[in-house]
């Protein structure tokens, strides 16, 4: 930290906390001689909180917290939070790898109590650079402010995402002008009156669209609503998780995956969705045993439709239901589907935010306008300036929003930032080789 005049410059500041950055808090914080400041606009952490369904847990094991696999001494450990709230013995057990989804936002709320370095309801308006110092001008509890620092780490994360065919439904029903239509994002919240109608429909093929199901289909006899689960994939596809598998979460993978030319990662991004997309095995399972339970007195009121794309949606207000076109892509044909009410488990994506408009020549970009992040997570035109958290899936490929590789992320931004390797940083873990061996020529297509 350096305090040019009455001005304190923090040597990096993270605008947004979600886990990443939160994880870079807590490694952050007993470093001596760093100074940082990490900035949220929401007034607490809170971690997808419309879909913190009871049974629901996270698909990485508990060792994939905020610190771990950079520093298991770390206080701010999963565990330690276990030991310091009495529930370790419990959770052992219960002898379960995966931690609720639940018990892992209380374990970040936890995290970011102890963290004076993070500030909550502060919002950034605006940023700037001036001679090697960005500004950034924010709206705080305390009102108006101005903070300097010299690196930047983007981690305002990802948004809820609505394909066109939808949005227009999903942005009049926001504004009351249409039938219950939303995203998955604000399904705990609306779960009550989506129960009231006499039909639900749930588009999506990943692990949120079939735990919005699962749940729907169980309380289905009770409410006597209608139920859809419609996907464009061809199947309800399981998340592959098999050992050899996630060595593809590894280093070696990151630097196969980054050398790649941009067209060749764009190609496999589109390929590799159940690596990161599907659904737990044992959901899919629970699924089926719950709809041949329930055929035992009668054929389930309900319908799986795959392959099938939503092309447009509008809202009819004298039927009070939303009709939905869709097009079997297999086939080749379109049908409708009406529905009083309509949840998108489609996702997020990510969103630049607007304050970057005053940096936007700071920022290194590709031919598609992305940010064209270095292998040690970097953006800026000068290296070890600005740097991304979850925002270089078209660099860094499918690991990128993987809680599991937070930690090592973070031990490389620390790692640049500090000109030293504070936390140890794996270059190798797999047994497989992704690229060609070492020595032996490669031939290269005309």
């Amino acid at each position: 930290m350096s305090t040019p005049g009455n001005r304190r410059v923090h040597d990096f500041a993270a605008i947004g906390v979600g886990p990443f950055n939160l994880g870079l808090a807590a490694l952050t914080e007993p470093l001596e001689g760093l100074d940082a400041v990490f900035v949220e606009q929401r007034e607490s952490f809170d971690w997808h909180p419309g879909m913190m369904l009871e049974p629901a847990h996270l698909q990485v094991p508990f060792m994939a917290d905020l610190v771990t696999l950079a520093d298991p001494t770390s206080p701010y450990s999963f565990l330690n939070f276990l030991k310091q709230t009495g529930r370790l013995y419990r959770f052992y057990i219960r002898e379960n790898f995966y931690a609720l989804r639940a018990e892992y936002n209380q374990y970040c709320q936890w995290v970011a109590g102890q963290l004076p370095s993070v500030r909550f309801g502060t919002a950034v308006l605006d940023a700037a650079y001036d001679d090697g110092v960005y500004r950034l001008s924010v709206s705080g509890p305390d009102g108006p402010e101005v903070l300097y620092a010299r690196r930047l780490v983007l981690g305002t994360g990802t948004s809820p995402y609505v394909p066109e065919a939808g949005a227009d439904i999903v942005a009049a029903a926001a504004a009351g002008h249409g039938g219950v239509a939303i995203h998955n994002a604000d399904y705990l919240a609306r779960k009550a009156e989506l129960q009231q109608k006499r039909s639900i429909t749930v588009l999506g093929s990943g692990q949120s669209a079939a735990e919005i199901y699962y749940e729907l289909l169980q309380e289905a006899d009770v409410h006597g609503y209608q139920l859809n689960w419609v996907t464009r994939s061809g199947r309800f596809f399981p998340l592959e998780y098999t050992k050899l598998t996630l060595e593809m979460t590894s280093p070696e993978y990151v630097d196969y995956f980054h050398a790649l030319p941009q067209h060749q990662r764009d190609q496999l991004n589109k390929n590799q969705k159940n690596l990161y997309k599907g659904i737990n095995p044992d959901l899919i399972d629970a699924i089926y045993d719950s709809l041949y339970t329930k055929s035992l007195s009668g054929m389930v009121d309900t319908q799986l439709l795959t392959h099938s794309t939503l092309t447009a949606a509008e809202w009819d207000p004298a039927a009070g239901t939303h009709t939905l076109q869709l097009h079997h892509d297999e086939q080749g044909t379109s049908y409708t589907l009406g529905s009083e009410a309509v949840v998108m488990a489609t996702g997020y994506s990510y969103r630049e935010p607007g304050f970057l408009a005053g940096i936007r020549d700071r920022i290194a970009r590709d031919s598609a306008g992305r940010f064209a992040v270095d292998r040690n997570y970097g953006t800026g035109v000068e290296p070890g300036e600005i740097f991304v958290q979850n925002a270089e899936l078209h660099t860094h490929g499918f690991v990128t929003p993987d809680l599991g590789m937070g930690a090592y992320r973070n031990s490389c931004i620390l790692r640049e930032i500090t000109g030293r390797e504070v936390y140890p940083v794996e270059r190798s873990i797999a047994f497989q080789q992704f690229g060609a061996p070492a020595g032996v020529p490669v031939e290269v297509p005309a």
